[in-house]
């Protein structure tokens, strides 16, 4: 009876071994690849960052489900965004309507500011609040959301959104967020929000000189 029961037990163990749903492997690669663009995108590692891209696109057009590949475009569009460099987000736009997913269109409303509750609705918690306060034109509060958000990256991206409402408290932040990660291209982008807000003449012309030594080679 004893023999039955272990025999059972295993049988058991093996059937929920053989059923257990593995990653893919295209998928975790993409996703890596992504990784590594985003911190030599924004660490101006511009030909490392390239090849990561086109690797992460590489392996995301595996499949027949495209909400990966609509992910990739949508966050390479987002950290355009995000240092100032203008993006419409196209490359997303031109596979959107073979995606069903509504947190990637969520997301896509959001970096283009185009705030409906709807939308809102099904965005990460990372953003939600921010981007009500934001819709709402609550900028004092949405400011304040700003500093919650704990992905760095994410706060960068967020803070892009409202750099014309922010204060010279959160543009250093900003700045520091930026310097502790060494996302140089976004440290530059930063120091220059810092400098066209600045009344200051004297310290707007520190700040040029800290972007040109950063510029320089």
């Amino acid at each position: 009876m004893i023999k039955l029961i272990f025999l059972f037990m295993i049988l058991l163990l093996l059937s929920s071994c053989s059923f257990k749903a593995t990653p893919n492997k295209w998928q975790y690669d993409s996703s890596n690849a992504f990784d590594s663009y985003t911190k030599n995108f924004l660490s101006s590692n511009d030909t490392l960052a390239q090849e990561n891209l086109d690797m992460a696109i590489k392996h995301a057009k595996k499949s027949a489900d495209l909400t990966t590949l609509a992910r990739i475009y949508l966050g390479e569009c987002a950290l355009n965004i995000s240092v100032g460099l203008k993006d419409e987000c196209n490359s997303y736009l031109s596979i959107a309507d073979l995606v069903d997913d509504k947190r990637v269109d969520a997301y896509y409303h959001f970096i283009t500011l185009q705030l409906d509750k709807l939308y809102i609705e099904h965005l990460s918690k990372n953003y939600k609040l921010f981007a009500m306060h934001l819709s709402k034109k609550e900028f004092i509060k949405a400011q304040h959301e700003l500093l919650n958000i704990s992905k760095d990256t994410s706060k960068l991206v967020a803070a892009s959104l409202i750099k014309d409402s922010l204060d010279s408290k959160t543009r250093e932040e900003m700045i520091k967020v930026a310097s502790f990660n060494g996302y140089k291209k976004s440290v530059i982008f930063w120091l220059n929000e810092s400098k066209i807000n600045s009344t200051d003449k004297n310290e707007r012309r520190k700040i040029a000189k800290k972007i040109s030594i950063l510029k320089s080679n």
